[in-house]
């Protein structure tokens, strides 16, 4: 019961994260980023890939 829990709030921070992400990499300031740089923000895929580590994790500890 208690993995349950565990991994529930793994795919609710998950997809927050991933969220969050996402939503750094398309704002206004890193398009202007990547037109100038060429890369996008290390928070933008710190979000978006530490999401979808913690997405995962939380779907194997509910199974």
């Amino acid at each position: 019961m208690n993995n349950k829990i565990i991994g529930i709030v793994l795919i609710i921070v998950g997809v927050a994260l991933a969220f969050w992400g996402y939503n750094l990499y398309d704002s206004v300031g890193s398009q202007v980023s990547r037109a100038f740089r060429g890369d996008a923000p290390l928070e933008a895929w710190a979000g978006m890939v530490g999401g979808a580590i913690c997405l995962v994790i939380g779907i194997f500890k509910v199974k």
